[in-house]
């Protein structure tokens, strides 16, 4: 899911710069002030931001259940498509640079980076597997590199944020025109980042159709991600009747992020078709060898009743 600024009455006539003067905000919610730095005095843009951040901690958590799925059963490369990680990474690279360019909220640029180190770990998580299971055997020099690779990630990843809210802060005395140019420049990534989210779907639903399977990928993984971008959508919707300007520049200026958003929701209704179709061929693949086991010895049984002496 693309990140724009929390939306607010604000945000439609010069949300580029995240800083708000404290001293006018007489009105505002203290908690949502003091973390957001959003001045936010009626019910329409309290529940907006609200639900944002609920929509914001869904996607913070929507890697955590596929990492454990791939811990428990060592298949990931056989479940998940490298291109859905891919396009998933790329989004999020473009999607920080959205939010330096139009210089947006702290708590936003912390997030976009914390997608980041998720789609590293799930990255690293991937090539460790495909290269244990094409060595058929444990590689202790294999796993050390993994956990150096994803120790220099996270490194960087930690002073990121800091630098970028810095550089932020540093540009909001660049001149009206080279302003301009950045947030023009910020839009481009938005909707760069928008079809590079939609693309990361159809890798995941052709893989998924190619084994007739979705055994080894978690489907809570798309369940927080609905959530997540439902959610999103939702509270940039619910802030429109407080807006005193214009409504359609506000919505054109999170167009981006609003077809991102949905389009990521209706193609991961197909990912939950495909979790419905194939649950089937899961739990047979899953119960055959224990039937089998179950069946074997009864066969044996069997035969050595059939070739056993007769009594005379």
């Amino acid at each position: 899911m693309a990140i724009a600024r929390f939306p607010g009455k604000s945000g439609d006539a010069n949300w580029s710069s995240p800083t708000v003067d404290r001293l006018l905000c007489v009105n505002g919610t203290p908690w949502i002030l003091y973390l957001l730095e959003e001045c936010v005095d009626n019910v329409w843009e309290y529940s907006s931001v609200v639900v944002g951040l609920v929509s914001m901690c869904c996607i913070l958590l929507s890697c955590l259940p596929q990492v454990r799925e791939s811990y428990l059963n060592g298949k990931v490369d056989e479940a998940m498509s490298f291109g859905f990680l891919l396009f998933l990474f790329s989004a999020d690279i473009t999607n920080l640079a959205g939010c330096y360019l139009t210089r947006q909220l702290p708590i936003q640029v912390v997030a976009v980076v914390f997608y980041i180190f998720a789609d590293l770990i799930l990255i690293s998580q991937f090539i460790y597997y495909k290269i244990k299971n094409n060595l058929n055997r444990e590689n202790p020099v294999l796993k050390w590199v993994c956990y150096l690779w994803c120790g220099a990630g996270t490194l960087p990843l930690l002073v990121l944020p800091k630098l970028i809210i810095d550089n932020i802060k540093t540009s909001e005395s660049l001149t009206p025109t080279s302003s301009k140019s950045l947030e023009v420049s910020g839009y481009i990534c938005g909707y760069l980042a928008t079809v590079f989210y939609l693309s990361s779907r159809f890798p995941q639903l052709y893989k998924n159709f190619q084994r007739q399977s979705t055994e080894g990928t978690s489907y809570l993984l798309f369940v927080l991600a609905m959530l997540g971008n439902g959610t999103y959508s939702l509270s940039i919707i619910m802030v429109l009747p407080a807006l005193k300007d214009s409504k359609q520049n506000f919505i054109i200026s999170h167009l981006a992020w609003l077809i991102g958003s949905l389009g990521v929701l209706i193609l991961d209704f197909f990912v939950t078709i495909q979790f419905v179709v194939y649950r089937k061929n899961n739990s047979g693949r899953r119960h055959t060898p224990l039937a089998a086991l179950e069946v074997e010895p009864l066969m044996y049984e069997e035969d050595e009743m059939c070739v056993g002496p007769h009594p005379s």
